[in-house]
């Protein structure tokens, strides 16, 4: 490529848009111009995201400093990109949204599930999700990309090849915990988040009403699939991380042979999504600790022939395949290039 491609980043000073940029400035096609922080104004990056000291000499500007460019990648809390983005769509052609503000495609989604309506539902129309292991088609030839929840994702990751092939029970539902890491909660501190009330936790902060089932609902949608999903989250004592294990029953006559079949013809040719399923050894199933920093998703099941019960497990990196890292196999499926580009780390081991 002659030209890199001109990258911006608002809203860079949060965890997701601190891995954003570490992978942009590595990426070999793209070239950041600026990045924003409202509060860092006139920092250099590196104070904030340490572990860039010497890879760039940006500093933070103010959102209104904005110039224009060729991709834009917002990284703004829920409900800000939605009130913006008749304006944010005049500084770059193609944007990549991390936020929830357009991941549903039914705008009565966000009264019901974020509290409050959606105030730009002309533009959910013109984005697509940004889960390329389902969208990989209409990514090519759109525009505008939402984030994914990282929760979402790895439920959807762990259930998506059972659907794909027709094997859920829908009658019997969904059911998934996530066990997440303290970094899902985001870079601003909060009295969940102090350190002695932090430390050494499994909590249990959503039993109910997650708002990322409703991504896993309408990613089940494309495959016809009408049934509930209950899902709930619990934080341990991870930095990093998501685990999902949902319990899903599966059609009578199913084998695990059927299963099988189902999780390799849905990720066999998916260049970040390895199954995991062993007979001997410490990582026979997913495992998100070896993920750190990597945009590998690990699946894995095991079937309860007895009952018919599908125990599915994806492990991510939230901040990865969960966030930055699936915005930016995004963006080398929208500009035609090899998605895998800027993204082969692999994690590390032992961490």
């Amino acid at each position: 490529m002659a030209t890199p491609l001109t990258v911006s980043i608002i809203g860079a000073s949060g965890y997701t848009g601190g891995e954003l940029l570490r992978l942009a400035l590595a990426h070999p096609n793209l070239e950041v111009k600026q990045v924003t922080s409202e509060r860092l104004d006139g920092q250099f990056v590196h104070f904030t995201h340490a572990n860039l000291r010497k890879r760039t000499p940006l500093k933070f500007v103010r959102s209104e400093a904005v110039e224009k460019c060729d991709l834009l990648f917002l990284g703004l809390p829920h409900g800000s990109a939605m009130s913006r983005i008749d304006q944010l769509a005049t500084l770059a052609d193609r944007i990549i949204d991390l936020s929830a503000d357009f991941r549903l495609r039914d705008a009565s989604g966000y009264d019901k599930w974020y509290g409050k309506p959606h105030t730009n539902p002309e533009w959910l129309k013109k984005f697509v999700y940004g889960l390329p292991e389902l969208h990989r088609a209409e990514l090519r030839a759109t525009n505008y990309v939402s984030g994914v929840g990282c929760n979402a994702t790895a439920t959807t990751l762990a259930v998506w090849p059972l659907a794909a092939a027709g094997l859920i029970d829908a009658a019997r539902g969904i059911i998934c915990e996530v066990k997440v890491g303290s970094s899902e909660g985001g870079a601003a501190s909060a009295d969940s988040t102090h350190h002695p009330e932090r430390s050494g936790v499994m909590r249990s902060f959503a039993p109910t009403g997650h708002r990322h089932t409703a991504e896993v609902l309408q990613a089940l949608q494309l495959k016809h699939v009408t049934t509930e999903v209950h899902l709930s989250a619990t934080a341990v004592d991870n930095v990093r991380g998501v685990l999902a294990t949902a319990h899903v029953f599966v059609t009578p006559g199913t084998t695990e042979k059927d299963v099988w079949k189902a999780y390799r013809e849905a990720y066999n040719h998916e260049p970040f999504v390895r199954i995991v399923k062993e007979r001997t050894g410490l990582y026979r199933y997913p495992e998100p600790k070896i993920l750190s920093g990597s945009n590998y998703a690990d699946v894995g099941f095991e079937m309860d022939a007895s009952t018919g019960r599908v125990v599915a497990l994806c492990a991510i990196d939230n901040l990865m395949k969960g966030a930055a890292g699936t915005a930016m196999q995004c963006a080398n499926i929208m500009m035609g290039w090899d998605e895998t580009l800027g993204l082969d780390f692999p994690g590390l081991h032992p961490i």
